[in-house]
This record gives C-alpha cells, structure tokens and sequence, in this order.
C-alpha cells in the first residue's frame, strides 16, 4: 500500500472519459463527487489496470460499464473470441468485473491461464469464422447459379458478352477491392480506436465517417457515370462500343452501394455481428437470376449479337444487375438498427476528432490510390481481353477463383479483423504476429486443397456448369483450363489479403497501396509481354476463335502478381514488425502441400480412366468431377490424418465443437 501523497503523478492512473487526466489540487471549487471517495480513504492501492478509478461523468461511465458486460456476455454465448482477446489489460478488467480471480503475469499459472485464453480466443474466432462460412457457401452456391445463367444466357466470348461485362468491369473491380476487404479493412481500425476512447463507445465518430464517405462515393460514381462513354471508347472495338456504353451507365452506379455495404460491414464487425453481411449477397444472386429469366421470356432475336439486341433486354440486364447490388447493401440497413446503431446525418468534426479526420483524409488518399492503381491493370486486361476476345472468359474464371476464398478464408479474415485492429491500437506487436501467423496457416489448411482440385478438375468443373445454352463444349473448356493453370495463386492472393489487413490495422494505407503498385506493374508487364507472344493471326475473328494462350495468360498473370504481392509484403511486414516466425507457416504449408498433391494424383487417375468409360465431353466431364473429386477428398482426408497436421486437428476439433 502507498499513501495518495507518495504516489508518482507521473503515471497516469486517473481517467476521465477513458483518457488520463491530472489530478484536482483543492485549490479550485470543490472537487467532483467520484472523486472525493479516493481522497477520502487516505491511502490507496497501487494503481492497476485492474482497478482504474473514473472521474467522467456518472452516465457516460455507468453506460459505458453496462455496454462492457453486455459486450462479454455476448461474447460468451456466441463464443466470438474477437471480444475476449481485446489484451492483457482488458481481459483483467473484465475479469475484475466479473469478481473472478486472475492470475499474476509472469508467474507459470499467468503463462499456462495466458495460453488457455489464446486457445479459446482462437477456437472462438474459427467458430465465429464457420458460423459465417455458411452463408458465404449459400452465397456461393447461388453465385455459381448466376454466372451460369448468365453465360447459358450471353455466351462465353465475344459479342453482347463482352459489351456486358466490358461495362461492368469498374464495378466488378470495385467488388474485388471489397470482396478483399480493402474498405472495411481500412474502416475497422478507426472505428475500433473511436469505440475504446470515446465516451459514446465511437457512434458520433462512425455516422461522421459513414456521412462522409456516402458523399465521396456518390460523387465519384457520378463522376464514373458521366464518363461511361469516354471508359467504353478507350477499350471497346468499333462495333461494341455503343452496347458498352449502354451497359457502362447502367451498370456504374454499382460503385455506390458496393462502398454502401462495406461501410455497413464494417459498423456491423466491430459489433460482432458478421452474419447479414454473408448472407447479403445472397439476395443480389436471386435478383440476377430473376433478371436473367425475365430476359430470356422477353420476345428478341434469334442471333443474339450487339447489333440484334432490344433496348428492352438492355434496360432489363443492366437495371436488373444493379439492382442486386442495391439489395445487398440496403438489406443491411435492419441489422444495423438491431446492432444498435442509427446513422444519422453528420458531417461537422468536433475539436478533438480534426486529428482523426485529417487521419482519415489520408486513408481515403491512400485508398483511391489504390483503387487508380488497380484500375490501370483492369483497363489493360480490358483492352487485351477484348483485342483476344477472352473478356468473358478472364471475368468468369476470376469469379471462378474467388469463390474458394469467399467461402472459407473472407469469413476467417472479416472475424480476425477487428482483433488484429485492438491490438494494433494497444501497441501489441507479438499479438498481430500471432494473428497473422494464424490467419496465414488456416488459409493454407482452406486453399492449398482447393488449390490442387482446381489444376486437376478445373476442365471438368467448367464443362460441368457452362457449357450449356450459348456456351459450347470448347468455350468452356477453354475457362476450365485458364481456371486451372492460374489456380496456383489462390493461397498467394489468400496471403496479400491478410498482409493488407496487418498494414491498415496499424492505420498504414501507403504500404498497402505501394504493394499494390508492384502487384500492377508485374501483371501489367506479363499480360503484354503474353499478348504480343500469342496473338491472333491477323484476319482471324476473335469473337469466334478466341486466341486461346492469350486468354489463359490473363489469369496466369493476375496469379503472378498475387506472389509478387505476397513476397513484397513479407518483406515489407518483417522490416516493420521484426522476425515474423513464420516457420509454422512453412511446416503446416508443406504437410498440407504433400497431403494436396497426393490427392490431385489421385483425382486425376480417376479423371483420365472415366474420359475413357463414358462417350461424350458433358457426360465424362460430370463423372470425371464427381469421382475425382470424391476420391480426391478421400486419399488427401487419409493423408492429412495419417501426418497428424497440428493446424487440421485445430479446425476439426472446433467443428466437432471441441
């Protein structure tokens, strides 16, 4: 015990509104009332987080405690461990709280009681992952459904394919940055830092965030509207430019509700609400499809090309479709009101907040930064795309790509987010190594499998779902074979993703945006170095005889630039947060690599012997699909057990609810 008089003032143990504040000297008025109990004692305990003394106003503390033990009774229930791995500090407030006994740092029972929170901090965030997986499967199930429906619909290449994607190539862009969690990646760290320093938990700061960025976005989607006819013109050949430019101002108000839902996203995680944003895309997929059944009941042409096309079925693909996209961001709107929070229109900073509006001036600097970068290797692929006449194909593949990532990392890396931002804003090094090491080694166990299943049955996979309609066996195939020779890149794009995170959890967006520089220019590079190597022959028409090493090299060269981006990253990450010990990466990444390989000979095996017993492409395809993907799963299952992977045992232990 130490008496008040000995007491070093130095170090802060006094708070107001959660922030350190200098003691009254009894010179002034009279001192506020929760102060005068500590003064009156006498003497008190050494200062600990444990036992902070508030001197704010009643209201804001009582509330603040109230919504403190709502927050980990929640937690407890739905075990999301994102709340209970807020740090050392506050875990044994909330222990104190809660009137249990903690164990002193330091001491073997402080080690062992430290490991066991780690443990169930991560069990929690798989679980938290999975619940979200869920809908992220459903949502892909149904996405699957829509690109299928919208090829049996346009074609796979050339045409009013092209036209249609070549105008939804910005959006679908956008879409990718998000889907990635650029924007929300970069909201969570300023939203987690305004919850645990302001008095009203950060909601004034967060409408005033969310105003503003409406108002951004709505005016560079009018800007990006306006300047459809200029962004057809610069890519589009003579004869789809205008069905481009249709499609284009249709469809680039998408820009708007995709930054619309992110936002939303973001106010919803750091609530530990992660459900409605999985299930949410859900709803545009049944929208597009719906479109897409009205178009195909709509009396047209025979010969669906630009020239044939009605202003109906214009008006009905690029309304409909940005329709969907509305749905999926406004549908989120309930789910932020049941969460608590009500957006109100606010866009005035106050005095202490001009520091952090100025902080988020220059993310959102960093960020269209990112997004212009970008932008310069879509316009590339854009105009090679269409010059090979594989636009369609590269768009489809690449949500062929994604879809693994969606399913099974995106729910792991939306539930780590918010917990790789709290230890960013205590200064917890050694926690967001770990939180790295960790996202890196479950996206291994998730993609390299999938990885190997997409170079061995990405043929079948495509002819099983696209060739049907407008799609003929070759175009399909041709998908299938671009998806499997870049499916290498699946678990690098899993890992620049994570590392993007790491940066903007430190409220770092130049590092992510020069890493983004470097992914650019390699991708950039590579497509024209391959399009000038594969060109068609002069004469030839590309929107019948796609020039097939051309298109397959798109998706190469996208997956190219995922392991440039991930190799700059882990240099860039070690320099900032020293050894990064990622040797438990490299061990569970090459166990599962030899358990992946060992099954995609086995697939392929199968593969090969069922072209031989069933007549026909579709027919060899499906049963090449199903067996080898069943026998696959089952030799890479055996494997993996057999090798006792520590990362596998992890995953299997949370989904048997261990």
């Amino acid at each position: 015990m130490t008496t008040v008089e000995d007491e070093d003032w130095g170090s802060a143990t006094l708070y107001a509104g959660r922030r350190p504040v200098e003691p009254r000297m009894f010179t002034e008025a009279d001192p506020i009332g929760a102060m005068t109990s500590v003064w009156s004692t006498g003497t008190a305990a050494e200062p600990r987080w444990s036992a902070t003394t508030y001197v704010g106003r009643p209201r804001h503390r009582r509330r603040a405690e109230r919504k403190k033990r709502a927050d980990i009774e929640t937690a407890v229930e739905t075990e999301l461990a994102t709340s209970t791995a807020v740090g050392a500090e506050q875990d044994a407030v909330a222990e104190a709280d809660a009137g249990t006994a903690v164990a002193e740092p330091g001491t073997a029972a402080g080690q062992l009681a430290g490991e066991q929170d780690v443990e169930r901090s991560n069990r929690g965030l798989l679980a938290a992952s999975g619940s979200m997986a869920v809908a992220s499967l459903t949502s892909r199930i149904t996405g699957f459904a829509r690109s299928i429906v919208l090829v049996a619909a346009l074609g796979a290449y050339g045409g009013v394919a092209d036209s249609y994607n070549g105008g939804n190539t910005f959006p679908n862009m956008v879409y990718e940055l998000l889907l990635g969690g650029v924007l929300s990646s970069v909201l969570i760290p300023l939203l987690v830092h305004a919850q645990e320093t302001d008095d009203d938990e950060g909601v004034a700061y967060a409408q005033r965030l969310l105003s503003i960025a409406a108002a951004a976005l709505a005016a560079m989607t009018l800007l990006a509207v306006l300047a459809a006819p200029l962004i057809a013109g610069a890519f589009a050949p003579p004869d789809q430019r205008d069905l481009t430019t249709i499609f284009a101002t249709l469809l680039l108000p998408e820009i708007f509700f995709y930054g619309l839902g992110a936002m939303f996203m973001a106010v919803l995680n750091i609530r530990h609400v992660f459900k409605p944003g999985a299930w949410a895309p859900v709803l545009n997929n049944v929208i597009v499809i719906a479109t897409v059944i009205v178009f195909w009941a709509l009396p047209g042409p025979t010969t669906l090309n630009p020239a044939t096309i009605t202003t109906t079925q214009i008006l009905v693909l690029g309304v409909g479709t940005t329709l969907g996209i509305a749905a999926q961001a406004l549908v989120l709107v309930p789910s932020l009101r049941r969460a608590g929070f009500h957006w109100k229109w606010r866009f005035r900073a106050l005095p202490s907040e001009v520091g952090r509006m100025r902080e988020v001036g220059a993310l959102a600097g960093w960020v269209l930064a990112y997004v212009v970068i970008s932008q310069i290797g879509v316009a590339v692929i854009q105009k090679v795309g269409f010059s090979n006449g594989g636009l369609t194909i590269f768009t489809n593949v690449d949500l062929l790509f994604q879809v693994p990532y969606g399913i099974l990392v995106v729910s792991l890396l939306t539930a780590i987010m918010p917990r790789l931002s709290r230890a960013a804003v205590r200064g917890d090094e050694d926690a967001v190594r770990d939180d790295l090491s960790l996202g890196a080694r479950l996206s291994a166990v998730a993609l390299v499998p999938i990885t190997a299943g997409l170079i061995v049955l990405g043929v079948p996979l495509a002819i099983s779902i696209f060739a049907y309609g407008k799609t003929d066996v070759a175009g399909a195939e041709l998908m299938g074979s671009a998806l499997a020779w870049s499916a290498f890149g699946l678990f690098p794009f899993a890992i620049v993703m994570l590392q993007l995170r790491v940066f903007y959890a430190m409220r770092d967006g130049k590092t992510p945006t020069l890493i983004n520089a470097f992914m650019v220019a390699a991708k950039v590079a590579l497509v024209l170095v391959s399009s000038a190597v594969f060109a068609a022959p002069p004469g030839t028409n590309v929107n019948v005889h796609p020039s097939v090493h051309a298109v397959q090299w798109l998706n190469i060269s996208t997956s190219l630039s995922y392991v440039v981006g991930a190799v700059v990253g882990h240099i860039v990450l070690k320099r900032r947060l020293g050894h990064l010990g990622f040797r438990p990466v490299l061990v569970t990444t090459t166990q599962i690599g030899v358990a992946s390989v060992v099954g995609g000979a086995a697939a392929y095996a199968v593969v090969v012997g069922l072209a031989h017993v069933f007549a026909g492409d579709r027919l060899s395809a499906i049963a090449g699909l199903i067996g080898g993907g069943i026998v696959g799963l089952a030799v890479f299952a055996l494997v993996a057990w057999r090798m006792r992977i520590d990362d596998v045992q992890r995953v299997l232990a949370t989904v048997r609810g261990g």
